[in-house]
């Protein structure tokens, strides 16, 4: 038996600007999804195309059990993190000896096949290494990592990423004058975030500039932006859409003083939120008791 987990990820800056070639920041988040694989004559697990796709890849059977603490639909990789957990932990019980950034692509195979084609690397490759990763194009770069202090706000609100991406496609292939001016600027605040890593009120100052391009691409929620504006009014330096939008969560970068009164202000507004920091393991084998 074998038991590994894999982070969730949230995106910094940069969503939908990515899929442009634009650059974006993705960082892994402490909380986890946890897998038990076993080896077994019957096997027993949940129903989900990503473990069955992860078992076929693979080429062994086994029983899988999966305790999560991220909920799904949510922008916050939980596809990424049980695929990459559930690969690791078939690797290490069936001794097949498959590489970290082996088990970060054959993620991104299963998320890419399972989504029909709208999979993006970044969230298995956050998720199997951690960490913050500078996304351009094709090229992922591990950046220094930076002690942020987060607090996530989940809208409840389901959504759809493959809905969310082509309603941007959608604009910029019938509306280029408008969309590309956007992409191009949330690029540029990507860039200038970059530059002031280490400030985080200038920080704040970018995510609130990305929320409102975001919103402009038109991939906002009414839900999104009261959690967003709960957590401005009550001390944060800043707060954003995470993710494809159109729900799901939010993220606020906060002064340590104020994490607690930013989570209540969310929970206030009947989001979810989570104070959470960077997590650097990425994918672990966890022990047994």
């Amino acid at each position: 038996m074998a038991t590994w987990s894999a982070p969730g990820k949230v995106f910094l800056f940069g969503e939908h600007a990515v899929v442009y070639g634009k650059p974006g920041v993705a960082m892994a988040i402490k909380p986890r999804v946890f897998v038990t694989v076993r080896k077994s004559r019957s096997p027993t697990r949940p129903k989900s195309p990503y473990i069955d796709e992860c078992f076929k890849r693979m080429g062994v059977r086994g029983s899988v059990y999966v305790n999560s603490q991220l909920q799904s639909s949510s922008g916050l990789g939980s596809s990424a993190a049980v695929t990459v957990a559930t690969l690791s932990a078939i690797n290490d019980e069936f001794g097949i000896g498959r590489t970290r950034d082996e088990i970060a692509e054959i993620a991104f195979t299963i998320e890419k096949k399972v989504q029909n084609g709208r999979a993006s690397p970044t969230d298995t490759y956050v998720c199997a290494n951690g960490g913050m990763v500078l996304i351009t194009g094709t090229s992922k770069r591990r950046l220094p990592p930076q002690s942020l202090q987060l607090v996530v706000g989940n809208t409840l609100v389901p959504h759809s990423t493959a809905k969310m991406v082509e309603l941007v496609g959608t604009l910029q292939r019938k509306h280029p004058d408008i969309a590309d001016p956007i992409l191009d600027a949330i690029g540029a605040v990507t860039l200038a975030a970059l530059h002031n890593i280490n400030n985080p009120k200038v920080l704040g100052q970018c995510m609130d500039t990305n929320n409102a391009l975001l919103e402009a691409l038109g991939v906002g929620h009414p839900a999104s932006s009261k959690l967003v504006l709960a957590a401005r009014a009550s001390g944060a330096y800043g707060a954003k859409i995470t993710g494809a939008g159109g729900g799901g969560c939010i993220i606020a970068l906060c002064p340590r003083r104020a994490k607690s009164r930013v989570a209540g202000a969310i929970e206030a507004c009947e989001g979810k939120a989570i104070i959470t920091t960077i997590d650097t393991d990425g994918a672990r084998k966890e022990k047994h008791d």
